[in-house]
């Protein structure tokens, strides 16, 4: 593929593909209407997906923008904008392009942000694309991706000891907004042990992006990291993209053998970007204001990480899921619950009580725990499962004294070793343990319990 160096990249010295038109004829269309965030164009002959061109020849405002077939309807053609159409008028050209996009690829994206398209958001300047490769990654037999047989090391110690974490499990973070998700992010993105760290913030608003960066991943978690950002105020097909871009490095760095960790903040606002696109197209919504459309795009997403093929590498991913007022009945919540092999869900009552991390230990579950840690390791965390419930079921009379000691045996072993399970639960920003130690100390809490007597 010809490369040659775009506006965007004179600026910040990047290089994208360059804007190709097909050899043979095309047959344009010219541009009807917009309404909402649609263009409508006719006489425009193009397949679905197809990436196209909208160009205002006026010699006053020229213009052009990138946009993307979304839908049709008899002889009109449904667009959706990458851009600004700022300049773009009825009558303007809309002409086919001859590459459906390739995007850069290499280990020359370590350490650095780009946006939804691939270009470098960070001012650092080109990088070197060993390879170019389509936006789509290759579709694995699902008969042959490796099973998930390895724990992974979060750094985290309650979910390292209470809700292991497999090499190659798909994690759903449930969260109401600022209840503490970005930092947990920041944290395992310090922490675990991967090769490869692939950072997706999408639908994030501006300002968070670069504290996430500086405050949250830091220098020393940026250097094994690509981050892939699209914020807020970004058109919504930018924010699919966004998604589908990081998903696709971290399927690059797997097939070339590589252990990755993908966190993607948040899949709550790809489903909103996938809303605002299919709603403007007509579709009509079926859940909540959530056409189904949303619904087919969230497991073909999601499906995409997890284990290669044997012996290759693999893709653990943790998605971020916002609960809209702490709701975990949100549809966009079930249905992320459904194709994920577990959820970490935060609390915001521990959170206003400076519980950190904010992890709801009875609402969580890691679907694969039991096939990567021992029968013991699984039985410990069993019984620290069941005192911690124990204690939140009779914590109303705890709190104001009616409890009375020796009503019940497992309420007063609860409330016996509830200052351990707090401690164990509780973890500062800095603060890292690895699953052996992780597993010692959970073994440490119950060795009084079981003493004579």
């Amino acid at each position: 593929m010809r490369l040659e160096r775009t506006s965007f990249g004179k600026r910040l010295g990047t290089y994208a593909p360059a804007i190709a038109l097909p050899r043979q004829p095309v047959v344009e269309g010219r541009l009807l209407r917009m309404v909402g965030l649609t263009l409508e164009a006719e006489g425009l002959r193009a397949a679905m997906g197809t990436r196209c061109l909208v160009i205002n020849d006026d010699s006053y405002h020229p213009s052009q923008v990138e946009a993307e077939v979304m839908g049709f309807s008899g002889s009109k053609v449904f667009l959706m904008p990458v851009g600004s159409l700022a300049g773009i008028a009825p009558g303007a050209r809309v002409v086919p392009l001859a590459d459906t996009g390739r995007l850069p690829m290499g280990m020359s994206m370590l350490g650095r942000i780009l946006d939804g398209a691939g270009r470098a958001l960070d001012g650092k300047g080109g990088m070197k694309a060993e390879d170019w490769v389509p936006l789509d990654g290759p579709t694995i037999n699902p008969l042959n991706r490796d099973p998930i047989s390895q724990p992974l090391n979060v750094g985290i110690r309650s979910i390292n000891g209470l809700l292991t974490v497999g090499r190659g499990q798909r994690l759903g973070l449930f969260a109401g907004t600022g209840v503490g998700k970005s930092v947990l992010l920041g944290m395992m993105t310090r922490f675990t042990e991967a090769e490869i760290i692939v950072v997706g913030l999408i639908g994030e608003r501006g300002r968070e992006v670069k504290e996430f960066i500086e405050h949250i991943l830091g220098p020393e978690g940026l250097k094994r990291s690509v981050v892939v950002a699209s914020p807020a105020d970004d058109a919504p097909l930018m924010r699919l993209r966004a998604a589908m871009y990081c998903t696709r490095i971290a399927e690059y760095f797997r097939d070339k053998g590589k252990n990755v960790l993908l966190l993607m903040d948040s899949l709550t606002r790809y489903a909103q970007a996938q809303r605002e696109i299919a709603l403007a197209i007509g579709e009509p919504p079926a859940t909540k204001g959530y056409p189904p459309s949303v619904f087919a795009k969230l497991p073909k997403l999601v499906e995409r990480a997890g284990n290669g093929e044997a012996g290759g590498g693999s893709i653990t991913a943790f998605y971020t899921v916002l609960s809209e007022g702490d709701d975990q009945q949100d549809p966009i919540a079930d249905a992320a619950r459904g194709v994920l092999d577990g959820h970490i869900v935060l609390s915001r009552r521990l959170a206003e009580e400076g519980h950190y991390p904010a992890i709801d230990i009875e609402a969580s579950i890691s679907r694969v725990m039991p096939a990567v840690v021992s029968p013991q390791h699984l039985s410990q965390a069993q019984q620290f499962k069941q005192l911690w419930s124990r204690y939140q079921q009779s914590r109303d009379l705890i709190s104001v004294g009616a409890y009375v000691a020796g009503g019940d045996r497992d309420t007063d072993l609860a409330i016996t070793l509830h200052p351990k399970l707090v401690h164990f639960l509780r973890q500062g920003l800095t603060e890292t343990d690895n699953l052996a130690e992780s597993e010692a100390r959970l073994a440490t809490i119950f060795k009084p319990a079981v003493a004579p007597g």
